[in-house]
């Protein structure tokens, strides 16, 4: 087997909207739970009140994605204002 190179420099990666693709992300799951909320008999008759629980699941892991999101954008932006050389977390020497 032959060891894989690369042939040319990985692009740099996307930057899209983060916050609101999971905060929209998050929105769907939390309606998917309110959706099938209603039919939680017929799902329990039948086996499928996980698809309850991993749609609950699904919302509240998108609550701390927002969380998180939100964090790394507001330091992203607190980065590209900051001039090159300068860390805030450091004593600076004189």
């Amino acid at each position: 087997m032959a060891k894989w190179t690369p042939t040319r420099e990985a692009p740099e990666p996307l930057e899209g909207p983060v916050v609101g693709t999971v905060t929209g992300g998050t929105i769907l799951w939390f309606v998917l739970f309110l959706a099938q909320l209603p039919f939680y008999g017929w799902f329990d008759d039948h086996g499928h009140t996980w698809w309850l629980w991993t749609c609950l699941a699904g919302g509240g892991l998108g609550l701390i994605g927002i969380w998180y999101v939100r964090g790394r954008d507001a330091a992203l932006k607190r980065a590209a204002v900051e001039p090159p050389g300068e860390t805030t977390g450091e004593p600076q020497s004189s």
